[in-house]
């Protein structure tokens, strides 16, 4: 019991030190609706969805529960809102274990005029802060997604073929049913790379295949790139940021890909955010970055147990 509210009380000083190296540096807070008619079309992020009951003419009824607040905070800076952040609860069905937790929070933020390497660079001086104030020291370092690859595995995830990629997987036994080509570069990430990763070390990774875009501008070249990063405290993943696209007609045409995947899954279509491709050609050029709370508490607290940093896990609740 004592352990558990010693991690509340570490929960509430760190929402303080991040309110105010956000007050220092001019980024407003801002709070976004947890239910939207829209949803996340990730194929691979699964979200919760619930129904209202009241007036018809109040809007569509069923309702979806955000997996992170980035859709309305890419409104609100298309209507001139400025460099802005919002810590709050998310929610990912299917997602409970060890690490992860179906309802965690999030914090989230955008700069305008910055691109994805400048933001990486104020992840970086937020983590320092923090682990020198928990009484630690870390060491920096920053890769692109191709030279960590052919590094550590002599492997180019940019060219490999599948089979090349399975192979590097050595004696990880994985069932490949269904597998595509991205899932096997997350497996040699999560299997053979980022379990190496030092405790006391900031790795930061630039670049991501073109095809792991999401929401971020890729960038041409040969072959093309994601302007994206992530960023890992020790072996933990704890944030992914983007230099964020702001052309509606490409947005739309990955949501309806994303879709497309899901049919082909089996997996239910998730209504497509026509709110935010209506005003995304006006998003100004900006970054931005979503950071996991409860993965940086497990680092301060060290632990490897999502519930260790939580009131109640969801087991429990």
């Amino acid at each position: 019991m004592t352990v558990r509210l010693d991690r509340l009380r570490l929960r509430a000083k760190t929402y303080a030190r991040l309110r105010a190296f956000f007050a220092e540096r001019g980024v407003t807070e801002v709070e976004t609706p947890i239910l939207s008619a829209a949803g996340n079309t990730d194929p691979n992020i699964q979200s919760f969805s619930t129904c209202f009951t009241g007036h018809v003419d109040a809007g569509a009824a069923e309702r979806w529960l955000r997996t992170s607040p980035e859709f309305p905070l890419k409104r609100l800076l298309a209507e001139g809102m400025g460099d802005c952040y919002e810590l709050g609860r998310v929610f990912r069905d299917g997602e409970a274990g060890g690490r992860h937790n179906p309802e965690f929070t999030m914090l989230e933020w955008y700069r305008v005029g910055w691109d994805h390497t400048r933001l990486a660079r104020e992840v970086i001086d937020l983590f320092e802060r923090f682990m020198l104030q928990a009484g630690r020291t870390v060491d920096v370092v920053e890769t692109e997604y191709r030279s960590l690859y052919m590094g550590r595995l002599g492997v180019d995830p940019l060219t490999a073929s599948v089979d090349r990629l399975r192979e590097a997987l050595g004696e990880v036994t994985i069932d490949p049913d269904g597998l595509g080509r991205d899932d096997w570069l997350d497996l040699l990430m999560t299997h053979r790379i980022q379990p190496d990763f030092p405790r006391d070390r900031i790795t930061v990774i630039y670049d991501y295949p073109a095809s792991q875009c999401a929401l971020a501008r890729i960038r041409p070249g040969d072959p093309p790139v994601a302007e994206r990063f992530e960023v890992y405290l020790g072996r933990y993943e704890v944030a992914n940021g983007y230099h964020e696209l702001n052309d509606a007609g490409e947005q739309r045409a990955r949501f309806e890909r994303d879709n497309a995947v899901r049919r082909e899954r089996g997996a239910r279509e998730v209504p497509i955010d026509e709110r935010l491709l209506a005003v995304l050609d006006r998003l100004p050029d900006c970054a931005g970055v979503a950071l996991g709370i409860e993965r940086l508490l497990m680092v301060l607290a060290d632990t490897d147990a999502i519930a260790d940093v939580m009131a109640y896990p969801f087991a429990e609740a």
